[in-house]
């Protein structure tokens, strides 16, 4: 029986918590920033803030405490908003043996570094890492609805290992060795998704968002291969597959503040409603752009997309500005 630690009690690290719970044949501990938080899911086995609809079953132990959650764990599965993965993996670090297993699920790219997540963790340990992504919706794992989605990791080996360890009858997991795609479909889809979402809200119809996907997955997959990813991972699940659960549906965070966005509210309003929730595009806007700018790579709809965020701009006018660019091959 493996001990499974995971470590971040948003919604996708509760819903991964009632996978694994459902799947059976783990002890499993899930670690929460929030006193508060922990405590009120241990009285009721509800996570009221991020998954109120959801049960975590009574046999999860359920904690605030950082040391204890990953005392003797064999797998640290890392969920947090990525902009805390540097902090939370800094403070364990010390605290590792050197075969507890890192597994980062967190979608995003580091403000600064440009770092995906599973570098930010090679950078303050020497643990094994690998990575989880693809298209999945927390409430939709939670519920126990078929999902889809990759184990990552440059150890073939490892990989499967995830893939034994998280496999269930509701959660089928396929296996790459391709990290750095599979991380930045998952994090650029955001980005993607926040565009989506302005199209929705401008009532441009579907025209326009079938054409905003399809040159989103293009803008997408020529960083990925800049930064020595394969683009058949972009065709596979955690490239079109997220983007296109991302941009489609209805549960997507970053689709619904650009939905918001495009409809003329202010982005502080919008996030202001999100009760602590976190859309991971509006950060990775910003570094995808200085990713981009690293590897000479152009990113139009990522660039439309910062200026809306960041500058104000009138999404009429980004939308224009995308649709006069000057004819070039597909």
């Amino acid at each position: 029986m493996s001990r499974i630690a995971i470590l971040g009690a948003g919604a996708w690290g509760t819903a991964l918590t009632i996978s694994l719970a459902r799947r059976g044949g783990h002890e499993l501990v899930l670690w929460s920033h929030s006193e508060a938080l922990a405590e009120t899911m241990t009285e009721t086995g509800r996570n009221v803030t991020y998954l109120p609809h959801a049960m975590v079953p009574a046999d999860v132990q359920i904690t605030a405490d950082l040391p204890g959650a990953i005392f003797e764990a064999d797998i640290l599965l890392c969920v947090p908003p990525s902009q805390h993965m540097r902090g939370i993996v800094s403070h364990i670090a010390p605290l590792l043996t050197r075969n507890q297993v890192l597994i980062s699920a967190s979608k995003g790219i580091e403000d600064g570094s440009f770092l995906r997540m599973s570098q930010v963790m090679a950078s303050v340990t020497n643990n094994p890492i690998g990575v989880l992504s693809g298209p999945s919706f927390a409430q939709e794992v939670a519920t126990g609805q078929p999902t889809a989605i990759v184990a990552a990791a440059s150890d073939g080996v490892l990989a499967q290992l995830i893939q034994h360890e998280f496999a269930s009858p509701s959660l089928r997991v396929y296996t790459n060795d391709d990290v750095a795609g599979v991380e930045l479909g998952g994090a650029l889809k955001n980005v993607i998704a926040l565009a989506a979402g302005v199209v929705v809200g401008l009532e441009l119809g579907s025209n326009s968002a079938a054409a905003l996907i399809t040159r989103g997955i293009a803008e997408i997959t020529r960083l990925s291969v800049a930064c020595g990813g394969r683009r058949q991972t972009l065709a596979g699940l955690s490239g079109v597959g997220d983007l296109v659960l991302t941009c489609t549906g209805g549960l997507s965070r970053n689709r619904t503040v650009g939905v918001e966005l495009g409809k003329g509210r202010k982005l502080n309003a919008i996030l202001g409603e999100l009760n602590g929730k976190v859309a991971e595009g509006i950060r990775s806007t910003t570094a995808a752009l200085g990713l981009a700018a690293r590897y000479g790579v152009d990113m139009p709809i990522t660039e439309q997309v910062d200026a809306i965020l960041n500058r104000d701009k009138d999404p009429k006018d980004a939308i224009r500005e995308l649709m006069t660019r000057p004819g070039k091959d597909e």
